[in-house]
């Protein structure tokens, strides 16, 4: 059920770069389920931060950050994090602005979280037809990858970023770990909050695909992306081989 007041400890947070038209139905989808949502505006030059900033003027449950140039989404989450921290919130949704997130899951979302302080509430995509299937095949590497460099910590699906996060553990992260502020961010937000302790708790969430004849806009890259994704779990990789004794011994602990 969408909420009726507003919370003070969870918002929504949407990261946002030339987003096309489909962000305004986005962000009033979303206001409709939650109170507070914040976007950052990460530098767009399409005019979305305009129509978002007048929509903002109307709503005192919409807030719009602005970003003087585009630095990449993990900049614009940690942006959102660090001013929703100094506003007294704990938890952020994270969802793209494109659309293609289920809106109408955010309280439940949301309800997950508040039942599981300790714990991060990950997005489970059900892709449709769609979905492009060299996207939804080529995720299945970096989610093996993710599980080994967990021990099977159960973050199932790497890249879906409609998930749930305490802000405390994840903004110390982001600031020790200056390499995470590009598209390579979701999955390394989710391994390293692993490694931190915090666990990963699945729902399954539909997901839709916008072709462009419908306003759909990707900023995906498939040889940069995918490049940038090999070098970030060869990173991790190597790390959790040093962390390989901490995380065996936590999974004992709490019984594998």
């Amino acid at each position: 059920m969408p909420m009726t007041g507003a919370s003070t400890s969870h918002l929504v947070l949407i990261p946002s770069y030339n987003p096309g038209p489909k962000v305004d139905d986005t962000v009033r989808t979303a206001r409709a389920q939650w109170n507070p949502v914040w976007v950052v505006a990460d530098g767009s030059t399409d005019g979305s931060t305009e129509r978002l900033q007048a929509m903002a003027a109307q709503d005192p449950g919409l807030r719009v950050i602005v970003l003087p140039r585009n630095r990449g989404k993990g900049v614009a989450v940690l942006a959102g994090l660090e001013a929703a921290a100094a506003a007294g919130f704990t938890y952020v949704l994270t969802m793209d602005a494109d659309g293609q997130h289920p809106a109408n899951l955010i309280p439940e979302f949301m309800a997950a979280s508040q039942a599981a302080p300790d714990a991060m509430i990950l997005g489970q995509p059900v892709f449709d037809a769609t979905a492009p299937q060299m996207r939804v095949h080529g995720r299945r590497l970096s989610n093996g990858c993710a599980d080994i460099e967990t021990l099977w910590a159960g973050i199932g699906d790497t890249l879906f970023g409609f998930r749930v996060y305490p802000i405390a553990p994840l903004a110390e992260i982001m600031r020790r770990q200056t390499w995470m502020r590009g598209f390579d961010f979701d999955p390394e937000a989710a391994v390293r909050l692993c490694w931190a302790g915090v666990r990963p708790i699945r729902l399954a969430a539909p997901v839709r695909y916008f072709r462009a004849h419908e306003g759909g806009v990707s900023h995906f890259r498939y040889l940069r992306d995918n490049i940038l994704l090999v070098g970030m779990h060869l990173r991790l990789a190597a790390e959790g081989m040093l962390r390989l004794p901490s995380m065996i011994a936590r999974r004992v602990q709490r019984g594998w």
